[in-house]
């Protein structure tokens, strides 16, 4: 006789796609144009569902046979994967307002012919005829030699879904909130700072147990020692935006810490972003440390660079000082200039170790010799996007002389000769 049978069980398959956009707008278009067939200028890349995408604009077309009579524009898998499924949609602009955008969807047609796959990183869905060159400029699309194309990818994505009865929200944490009310209210509080006049009252247990040099300035204090701690290199602002950090784990809402390049803010040096990374490097807190180079990050251009270099080597900011050196490498001309990265610390390290250097075969007529730093062939490509005429004068009038690694970057001294002499 057969065994009863058990419970009924289900379960359901839901394929659907994960969508992202992206805008990529292209200054300077009629710059853009003789490139060259093939040549392409590629957008940041972004993410969704899980994978890195790139916009790429050809200004002379991909296909050398249509004779640059076409523009072309393709959206890449910009990191690994394998048989990647989505759905694309690409959409020049109108910008008159009048709302007659360009669009080349394929979610449309996903029916017809289903979602494209990508097979591997460097796969490219697009048109080599996006658009005829002539025609383009021309028309509304195009604005102040400028163009906009919006890209959605749509990646497909297959889950069992199973189902949930009666969920519970868990809301978020607010352990912050409320030592933040201990911070404000005093209660319980056994120390005090005195920052130029301004008292501060807190609690050695959450400071001792958030930074290591406060537990071993409270561990090594006297019993018999005023309960008040006199603070010499720190401003009261700064100080307070500490002790926020402290008790709520996040930077104090200060208008201070939005960006410093507008001209109504103060320099880079000046900013609370700046003090505060002082402040994170003094008592040892590698989370805020991090918190003030991403928003000091975010301020980073020609003119800046050097003296966010300077902090970021000063306070130990690894991640902000890669940026600053990988900023530089991709802007290599227009940051060495006069009061720029030459004028670094850091990178009289790198010089002093050429001091000894003799050129071993005569150059003629010499313009002068400098130091820059070394670019691969990643970051080489991405220069010849902005800056390549410049970049290739440099290499082509360039002769190397050494070599040297400092703070764990590769630097090259090179000898520029003066060319039409």
């Amino acid at each position: 006789m057969p065994s009863p049978l058990g419970s009924p069980t289900s379960s359901r398959s839901v394929t659907q796609t994960v969508n992202g956009s992206h805008r990529f707008t292209i200054k300077g278009y009629s710059l853009a144009k003789g490139m060259g067939i093939g040549k392409h200028i590629a957008s940041e890349s972004f993410t969704v569902g899980d994978y890195q995408w790139a916009i790429y604009f050809y200004p002379d077309g991909k296909n050398p046979e249509d004779n640059s009579t076409y523009v072309s524009v393709f959206v890449a898998l910009a990191s690994e994967g394998t048989d990647v499924r989505a759905l694309f949609e690409l959409t020049l602009l109108d910008q008159s307002g009048k709302g007659k955008h360009k669009v080349h969807s394929h979610f449309d047609r996903a029916l017809e012919s289903g979602p494209y796959t990508l097979k591997y990183r460097g796969s490219m869905w697009g048109y080599k005829r996006f658009f005829r060159r002539a025609l383009l400029e021309t028309s509304d699309f195009l604005k102040d030699d400028c163009l906009k194309i919006n890209c959605t990818v749509g990646v497909v994505v297959s889950q069992i879904d199973c189902p949930r009865f009666h969920p519970i929200q868990v809301p978020d944490s607010d352990i912050g909130s409320h030592f933040g009310m201990l911070l404000e209210n005093e209660e319980g509080s056994d120390i005090a700072f005195n920052v130029f006049g301004e008292k501060f009252h807190a609690h050695k247990l959450v400071l001792a147990a958030r930074s290591p040099v406060f537990e071993a300035e409270f561990t090594n204090r006297m019993e018999e020692d005023n309960d008040e701690i006199v603070v010499t290199d720190m401003e009261p602002k700064v100080f307070k935006s500490l002790l926020h950090f402290i008790y709520r784990d996040t930077l104090i809402d200060d208008e201070e810490f939005v960006g410093t390049s507008s001209s109504c803010m103060p320099s880079v040096s000046d900013a609370l972003a700046s003090k505060l990374l002082a402040a994170a490097d003094k008592y040892d807190l590698p989370r805020l440390r991090l918190m003030c180079e991403s928003v000091l990050c975010k301020d980073i251009s020609v003119n800046s660079v050097a003296n966010i270099l300077a902090l970021a080597d000063r306070y130990h900011a690894m991640d902000l000082k890669s940026v600053c050196l990988k900023f530089a490498a991709e802007n290599l001309v227009a940051v060495h200039g006069p009061g720029s990265l030459r004028d670094l610390p850091v990178l009289g390290q790198a010089s002093a170790m050429f001091s000894s250097l003799s050129l071993a075969q005569p150059m003629g007529k010499l313009l002068c010799a400098r130091m820059v730093l070394s670019i691969s062939k990643k970051t080489a490509r991405r220069c010849s996007q902005s800056s390549s005429r410049q970049l290739q004068d440099v290499r082509k009038n360039s002769v190397v002389v050494g070599r040297a690694e400092v703070c764990g970057h590769s630097f090259l001294m090179v000898v520029i000769r003066l060319t039409g002499v």
